[in-house]
């Protein structure tokens, strides 16, 4: 399934960086829009980090059938996800040369949310649970 998912993916990226005249960006880099979006950027991660941090610290604690499910680690990281991509999205809208660059982390962001969604609703579409 994550293989499919994958080529999806794959495809969809490339089909859109055809249709918006997107540049493709080295894998496994952050190139931040500018230095504001760079400082934004590590306080968000920064944040998340200290949030991981003390939902762990607190849920530990707890009993498991108790915890506070917005101090989760899959929440948080989740939420990371959007917030970082939505900042993304507004510097690129901005502050980018190419006008489609948020048009793009946009629909990335829509589609990686909804696998991640889709994956936690149905536990890894039945392979775990």
């Amino acid at each position: 399934m994550i293989s499919v998912f994958s080529l999806f993916v794959f495809f969809l990226n490339k089909i859109l960086r055809k249709w918006l005249n997107v540049e493709k960006k080295k894998p496994f880099s952050y190139d931040h829009v500018n230095a504001k979006h760079k400082k934004i950027d590590w306080t968000i991660r920064i944040a998340s980090i200290v949030l991981l941090l003390i939902g762990y610290s607190v849920n530990i604690t707890r009993v498991p059938t108790e915890r506070i499910w917005f101090l989760e680690t899959y929440f948080i990281l989740f939420a990371f996800m959007i917030v970082s991509e939505t900042v993304r999205a507004v510097m690129e809208k901005r502050y980018a040369e190419n006008g489609n660059n948020y048009i793009f982390t946009i629909i990335q962001m829509v589609v990686f949310s909804i696998l991640l969604f889709s994956l936690f609703i149905t536990d890894f579409f039945g392979l775990f649970g």
